[in-house]
């Protein structure tokens, strides 16, 4: 498997909730609500994690990680929505799901280093 960097991984992200977004905003009524707030909450991850990559302190890195995780809980849940009530097949999301799954998980470790870092150098 080839190492690819965070900012990496939440940038293709956000390409493929793109994706997945304009395909839902081609229907019309519930999808294309849903399609609005995948949009918004999958490509603010990458956002805020390049936002990150160039923080002031490390509170401010903290800051914009944890929103970063925050937005990541949050597609999960609408990925888990588009799945369970049946609006896309569970198989076309499944590897979406897990990316968003690996980032969560990513995303949480850096944040615990970063807070254990600051507490060792206190």
């Amino acid at each position: 498997m080839d190492y690819k960097s965070i900012p990496d991984r939440t940038f293709e992200f956000a390409v493929r909730v793109t994706k997945l977004c304009s395909h839902l905003d081609r229907q019309s009524g519930t999808p294309r609500l849903l399609a609005n707030q995948l949009f918004r909450s999958g490509t603010s991850i990458g956002a805020n994690i390049a936002e990150s990559r160039s923080a002031q302190s490390e509170r401010d890195f903290i800051s914009k990680q944890s929103i970063a995780l925050k937005e990541a809980k949050e597609t999960r849940y609408w990925l888990r929505l588009l799945i369970q009530s049946e609006m896309v097949p569970e198989p076309k999301l499944s590897s979406l799901l897990d990316e968003c799954e690996q980032l969560i998980k990513i995303i949480s470790k850096s944040i615990v280093t970063c807070k254990e870092k600051s507490k060792v150098r206190s």
